[in-house]
């Protein structure tokens, strides 16, 4: 990892560990909005900015979390017709010049954190699902370890992000392939469940993982960020798409485990809260905790 000091002169760590945003779905069950709306670019609220409450599309707050916490590498997965991410993304000097003096403040602080990070794109042309989404960022990650984090989802409150868990987790111990994070649940019906015991009191070592079982394992669920060794591609190729035609990213991660890899989950405190924009009643719940805790 590299260090350097702000203008506060405050050693300030940056990771060198790449990440995939995913941002490929359709989003048909906040229709008719997503029709021309990604719903990844649907707004929260949050006070990111100099505590200034503002109104931002949660995929600029994923990026401006990642940001925040050193990672400057990111690939993001997008569908064929999502130009509006792309453009969203890319510094607009015209646009800028169009602003008042305290607007362009507001947008240049995002620019510069574009300039400082390396963006790629990569298409998903259908909805194959999660698993596929990863597997096109093979190769930009080649050989590194890397995080993924759906574009759909994101993790607020607590006093750091759970993304530097996932990755001291996996530091402590070399041997592990995945690191997984969970929260507790009462409907499975939109997670992947894994079946756990206890390493330690913040650790699980997964044993099984299962996509929306009818009869879950436990009263766990995944959220949509990993930390993943590459050694998930191998994975990837080797599992089948499942009855709607999606490769999922469970399956892999199941194939994992059955090829002795170590895999291990951590839960998500007390005090962190998951954002899902996925549906509308989520929506309204990440409208109503957003700016509450905003």
């Amino acid at each position: 990892m590299l260090k350097f000091k702000n203008r506060d002169n405050k050693v300030k760590v940056i990771f060198v560990i790449k990440s995939v945003i995913t941002a490929a779905g359709k989003g048909t069950r906040l229709l008719p909005i997503t029709k021309e709306l990604p719903k990844e670019m649907m707004p929260i609220f949050s006070k990111i900015y100099n505590n200034n409450l503002i109104v931002i599309p949660l995929l600029q707050f994923i990026f401006e979390q990642l940001y925040g916490i050193g990672i400057r590498d990111y690939c993001f997965v997008v569908g064929r017709e999502k130009r509006s991410i792309k453009d969203h993304f890319t510094p607009d000097e015209t646009y800028l010049n169009e602003l008042s003096k305290k607007n362009n403040a507001l947008m240049s602080n995002f620019y510069k954190r574009l300039e400082k990070s390396h963006l790629i794109w990569t298409n998903q042309n259908k909805p194959l699902g999660f698993g596929d989404a990863v597997k096109r960022a093979e190769r930009y990650i080649g050989n590194d370890n890397f995080i993924v984090h759906g574009g759909d989802v994101s993790i607020i409150g607590g006093s750091k992000h759970p993304v530097l868990r996932l990755i001291k987790t996996a530091k402590d111990d070399p041997s592990i392939a995945a690191v997984l994070l969970c929260k507790k649940i009462k409907d499975p019906k939109r997670y992947g469940v894994p079946q756990v015991k206890n390493i330690s009191s913040s650790v699980y070592l997964v044993e099984k993982v299962e996509e929306k079982p009818t009869k879950p394992k436990s009263n766990l669920g995944l959220l949509p960020i990993y930390f993943f060794k590459p050694k998930i591609f191998e994975s990837l190729k080797n599992i089948k798409p499942d009855k709607n035609n999606e490769l999922q990213l469970t399956d892999a991660i199941q194939n994992l485990i059955e090829r002795g890899e170590k895999v291990v989950a951590i839960p998500i405190k007390s005090n962190e809260i998951e954002i899902d924009i996925g549906t509308a009643k989520t929506y309204k719940h990440a409208l109503e905790t957003s700016y509450k805790i905003a």
